[in-house]
């Protein structure tokens, strides 16, 4: 009877040992003796005890930094870029065991493409289409993970720092065209001013009225200045004066 429960209990024991539970979000990577079996999914899970032995591996996204590396634009300016790759393995068993270590491979493949796109675009297109730039990134690196598994969602440039000379130069340029739209739109805003100006002459021209209506006007304007002024209004026939004497003499 005792020789009963002790088999029983070795029984248990050895139940007990081949349950494994795996938690969501990963996958587990079954080895028996040593070589790949099997992938099993989140939960509740049987194994061979002491013969099969399993594996995470975690197929959430993650996100991994690019460290900071010096880059040569195209148009030879040095500049310092990093960023952040997002991936997550699709395919556990080719990320275990057809590479050495994924994440080194991603690193450095990343790494890699980022340097050789930079060389190859200027420096105001890596500034004005840095979204294009992280695309093409991401296209290189992608091709490369799914060797080993894995895909890449998304690459993103965070900083990018440039010359303490190039950033003066780059502020007086932008300062230069801010004042070469300043001006542009001065000259037109003048252009306009003139033609109405114009076209309001003509009309008063045509009608004393109006023009002495005007002329209260501009000293209604004047007077509302608290600084100190002298106002002399004159007759608008007064410069007619010479005309009517030339008439008369005549």
């Amino acid at each position: 009877m005792a020789f009963f429960y002790i088999l029983l209990t070795l029984f248990f024991v050895t139940i007990l040992a081949g349950i494994r539970i795996i938690p969501e979000g990963f996958k587990g990577l079954v080895l028996r003796l040593g070589k790949y079996s099997r992938t099993i999914s989140p939960g509740l899970n049987l194994i061979i005890p002491y013969i099969e032995t399993v594996q995470r591996v975690d197929i959430r996204e993650q996100v991994m930094d690019i460290p900071k590396q010096e880059a040569i634009t195209l148009d030879n300016v040095s500049c310092m870029i990093d960023g952040v790759v997002r991936f997550k393995v699709v395919n556990p068993q080719v990320a275990i065991f057809k590479v050495q270590n994924y994440l080194n491979q991603i690193s450095a493949k990343s790494q890699t493409a980022l340097r050789d796109i930079i060389g190859s675009v200027s420096l105001d297109e890596l500034l004005s289409q840095r979204t294009t730039v992280a695309e093409q990134i991401k296209a290189i690196v992608d091709i490369a993970a799914e060797n080993w598994g894995v895909d890449i969602s998304a690459v993103e440039m965070q900083n990018i720092e440039i010359p303490g000379d190039m950033k003066r130069a780059m502020a007086q340029q932008a300062e230069a065209e801010r004042d070469r739209k300043a001006r542009i739109i001065k000259a037109e805003g003048e252009k306009e001013a003139s033609v109405k100006l114009s076209e309001a002459a003509g009309i008063l021209a045509k009608n004393q009225g109006a023009l002495s209506l005007r002329t209260l006007q501009t000293l209604k304007e004047i007077s509302a200045d608290p600084a100190q002024k002298i106002i002399m209004t004159i007759p608008n026939d007064f410069f007619e004066i010479g005309n009517i004497l030339k008439t008369s003499k005549k």
